[in-house]
């Protein structure tokens, strides 16, 4: 190789490794904002150093990076006995008052969703309190014989 192609090689390879230490910085600040900052006391690992090679000039301001997401206690938080109650004991009053209704027709009632009642849905179908006819979408629910205490 000459002399040009080895100093060529040697520009590219910094503009590369700037390029790849941006990228990484940037998906890291995405994820702490995203989750809130470093989290936990974990810590990240430490970002390697800049290479020796002079800094290249930037073309434009890179866009900030709001925050990505739900906020916390969002998707992934688990819920509370008693939020998990109360929403059973909504959803069973409302079966017994509306018996024969698909999920869909119950949440728009109710104002919840398919996920939000799927666990309170299998916990009252297990007790006994409601049951479920039909398949997938086009299941409806019934008030059912009572079992471990309930009204």
């Amino acid at each position: 190789m000459t002399d040009l192609e080895s100093e060529m090689n040697r520009v590219v390879q910094g503009f590369v490794a700037q390029v790849t230490d941006l990228a990484r910085r940037a998906a890291i600040d995405t994820l702490e904002s995203a989750f809130g900052g470093r989290g936990g006391g974990r810590g990240a690992p430490a970002m390697p150093a800049m290479s020796a090679t002079p800094a290249l000039p930037t073309i434009g301001a890179a866009p900030s990076v709001g925050r990505v997401g739900r906020p916390r206690g969002g998707r992934g938080a688990k819920r509370s006995p008693a939020d998990l109650e109360a929403l059973s004991e909504r959803f069973l009053t409302f079966v017994r008052t509306n018996p024969g209704l698909r999920i869909e027709q119950i949440n728009k009632q109710l104002g919840t969703t398919t996920k939000d009642l799927a666990l309170p849905i299998r916990k009252l179908i297990s007790e006994g309190v409601i049951a479920a006819k039909g398949q997938k979408r086009s299941t409806t629910y019934f008030p059912a014989g009572r079992k471990k205490g309930r009204n």
